[in-house]
């Protein structure tokens, strides 16, 4: 079993591990004895897809292991992390006399974690929680670093909170059962972190490895990168758990995609949209000559590699529109991760205004 360590030194969670195994969804209830022996109660959190292939092997190993289980499964897809899903399991909770004593386990994807994170963050005003990821996508970002929460209509993520988890499990067998779109989907964070890492060369880079695979090295190599990721993300939210500096180097590509997603009214996954994003900032870093076209040349190599698109149909006034709800514009500025060289970026605020220019490529 492979562990990375998460520490945020002044933080009042201390510290927590993100455990790497094949199978250790169905040892879970064993392995959360020791850091919950007085907890009763579990509510698994879900989605629809993914309880009907691990709910119960979770529930089971929770029940073996002394707890009670209950579960909850929304439906599955961006549309579920709203309103209107937080406060039915909010009630679900209540309607379970759920106590600050038991704990959440979000089992599923990005959806269901930040869905299920920001449920306990604000059920009791916060309440233990478990991430068990079960993509691509949320087992090498959205599980780790604390971002919780869910969507309104005028913007994604708006409402949220951090809360960190109190462990990770990490299972790669889940993979197994991904479609190739939802596996290739989580993919892009991937190509992110490996775009952002700051360390372009050396055998072991997460970029080394995926620009000289070898054979089918996705998913012959899927622990090490999955690891190699974690890590990456663990180092920058280590440093800024807050994302008032080097965390927002973690949102390259998500302005523009977080404003494609929505003008698709979310029928462009997360991923698809953010490698878009990425390759349009990236497009628009040559031209201004921030970056060599190596750097265009890479990324589009690696987001085509992983079967996932790199242009968009819609216009940039309307991709500047939705996007000028961003949560991570201030007042008249908003910031843009910019890449500069193969494997780093930088952040640079720029007017709001001046974002229409980066989008229209």
């Amino acid at each position: 079993m492979k562990t990375v360590e998460v520490k945020f030194p002044l933080s009042e969670r201390a510290s927590y591990e993100i455990r790497i195994k094949s199978g250790i969804l169905e040892k879970i209830g064993e392995m959360l004895k020791p850091l919950f022996p007085k907890v009763k109660t579990f509510a698994i959190i879900t989605d629809e897809n993914v309880a009907a292939i691990y709910e119960r092997r979770v529930a089971d190993s929770l029940i073996k292991s002394g707890y009670e289980a209950i579960s909850c499964a929304v439906p599955p897809g961006e549309k579920s992390k709203g309103m209107a899903q937080y406060f039915t399991l909010q009630r679900w909770l209540a309607k379970n006399q759920i106590t600050r004593s038991d704990a959440i386990i979000a089992l599923g994807g990005g959806v269901v974690g930040d869905l299920a994170g920001f449920t306990a963050a604000t059920y009791l005003r916060g309440i233990p929680f478990v991430q068990a990821p079960t993509t691509v996508l949320s087992m090498v970002d959205s599980s780790v670093g604390g971002k919780t929460g869910i969507d309104i209509p005028e913007g994604k993520n708006l409402v949220g909170a951090f809360y960190q988890p109190s462990i990770v499990f990490c299972d790669p067998d889940t993979l197994l059962t991904l479609t190739p779109e939802v596996f290739a989907d989580g993919c892009a964070e991937i190509v992110k972190h490996a775009m952002i890492c700051g360390a372009a060369e050396g055998e072991n880079n997460l970029l080394q490895m995926l620009l000289f695979p070898g054979g089918n090295a996705i998913h012959e190599q899927l622990p090490l990168i999955i690891e190699e990721n974690i890590k990456i993300k663990r180092d920058i939210v280590q440093k800024d758990e807050f994302d008032k500096n080097e965390r927002q180097l973690l949102n390259f590509g998500h302005t523009i995609g977080h404003a494609i997603e929505r003008l698709s009214n979310f029928e462009i996954s997360h991923g698809n949209a953010v490698a878009i994003g990425m390759s349009i900032i990236t497009r628009a870093a040559v031209r201004k000559k921030f970056c060599p076209p190596e750097c265009q040349t890479i990324i589009e190599k690696l987001l085509e590699a992983f079967n996932l698109p790199t242009q968009t149909n819609y216009e940039p006034q309307d991709i500047f529109n939705v996007a000028l709800t961003d949560k991570k514009r201030m007042g008249d500025t908003i910031t843009e991760v910019i890449p500069i060289k193969k494997g780093e970026c930088i952040l640079q605020k720029m007017p709001v205004n001046d974002l229409l220019d980066w989008i229209a490529l």
